[in-house]
């Protein structure tokens, strides 16, 4: 038999669960169609790339450098990677 702490972590789980759809059931569609479009952005920006295209948001983005360093060091080094693993790009 559970015990009513168990019991009572089930329940807080299911109405956890229940609100979170409650509260993303409008957003739903907006969501969806802003993960389409990032994922249209990056299937873009990387078949460029591949066919040696240069990148068209390359200009805009410019300015978003010093913040993607950042994260690009963090990543790097999740990944397990000592250094960058790009030769021309240096981050450490």
């Amino acid at each position: 038999m559970k015990s009513a702490w168990e019991k009572f972590k089930t329940f807080s789980k299911k109405a956890n669960e229940l609100s979170t759809q409650f509260y993303y059931a409008p957003y739903r569609a907006a969501i969806a169609r802003a993960k389409r479009e990032e994922d249209d952005l990056f299937m873009l920006l990387v078949f460029a790339e591949m066919m040696g295209m240069p990148n068209p948001a390359s200009w805009y983005t410019l300015e978003l450098q010093p913040i993607l360093l950042e994260r690009f060091h963090e990543w790097h080094t999740r990944m397990g990677m000592e250094r960058s693993p790009l030769d021309h790009f240096r981050c450490c």
